[in-house]
């Protein structure tokens, strides 16, 4: 199966029985809370908002909504709330995180921390989700937000992160296409060589679960009109479920693109982790938030996201 628009995924955790519950650390922000409600109000999550409490209850009452006393923790640092929301995941207090109105280097640090933190001995990357008007299904763009010069075997990484996730939401055998600008390996262009060895990877087993095309030019991967034009023949051809990026700024550059300029709708949020990351930018509409909380619920019920 594959998700064609964001409303597939909120159908599917939408009211569900067993509602995960999610750690909101630095809970004290309107766009957030907003987020966090209407995603409680949906029947997906139960909120446990940590950070400031006496600010957490007055955008409460702003909004006229109320949580209970005891799902909410008063930690005024941000570092303490950061560290807050960790240790209820590890205590299973909570089934996954978000990251609320704190830089993301401070959540980070709690998440990636050796002996308190939710890593598991892999890489950590962001994956991000997107619902572009123009194209047939919805879009994985990989990594614009946390790895920022991936090795060949951090790429591998990613890479397995992103279809773990995807699989756990539902998909069978996503496809991969690890970008470059040109389709043929060029030795002067170390990007054409990692990416043909990737490809090698997938045959070779070493990465599952999964078709790897590369090196994929970015019109090849979304245009199945252009791939025949270059006459270049690929399953991920105008089919493409996730774009690896080669290094953060073309991940980034190409995340914003589709959404400030092709008008895309973005989710995004941690893969790597013991449990997913909801990992927004503060400017982030409540609109963005509320699909990455929707997302990150959809991956998390299933119980095994980003392992």
């Amino acid at each position: 199966m594959v998700f064609h628009n964001f409303d597939e995924m909120i159908a599917q955790v939408k009211g569900k029985q067993d509602r995960k519950r999610m750690a909101v650390a630095a809970a004290g922000e309107r766009h957030t809370l907003e987020a966090v409600l209407h995603a409680r109000g949906e029947g997906i999550i139960e909120p446990v908002l940590v950070g400031n409490k006496a600010g957490i209850l007055g955008i409460l009452g702003e909004l006229g909504e109320t949580v209970p006393e005891e799902d909410i923790y008063d930690c005024p640092g941000l570092e303490e709330a950061a560290a807050k929301a960790v240790e209820l995941v590890r205590e299973g207090k909570a089934d996954f995180l978000m990251k609320g109105m704190l830089d993301t280097k401070v959540i980070l640090k709690a998440v990636v921390n050796k002996e308190h933190g939710l890593g598991q001995g892999r890489t950590m990357s962001h994956f991000t989700l997107l619902e572009i008007p123009t194209y047939h299904k919805v879009l994985a763009v990989v990594d614009g937000g946390m790895v920022t010069y991936p090795t060949l075997e951090q790429k591998k990484d990613i890479i397995s992160n992103t279809v773990d996730t995807l699989r756990a939401m539902g998909y069978d055998c996503p496809k991969v296409g690890v970008l470059a600008c040109v389709e043929k390996v060029n030795p002067k262009m170390p990007e054409t060589l990692e990416a043909r060895e990737l490809k090698e990877m997938n045959k070779r087993g070493e990465i599952q679960g999964c078709v790897v095309e590369g090196p994929i030019s970015y019109d090849c991967a979304m245009s199945m009109e252009v791939a025949r034009a270059k006459s270049f023949e690929s399953p991920v051809s105008g089919d493409a479920d996730v774009l690896v990026a080669p290094n953060i700024h073309a991940g980034n550059i190409m995340g914003k693109m589709l959404t400030i300029t092709c008008k895309a709708r973005m989710a995004g949020f941690i893969v790597g982790a013991k449990c997913p990351v909801v990992l927004t930018s503060r400017a982030s509409s409540a609109d963005e938030k509320y699909m990455s909380i929707v997302v990150a619920a959809a991956s998390a019920a299933a119980g095994r996201s980003s392992r």
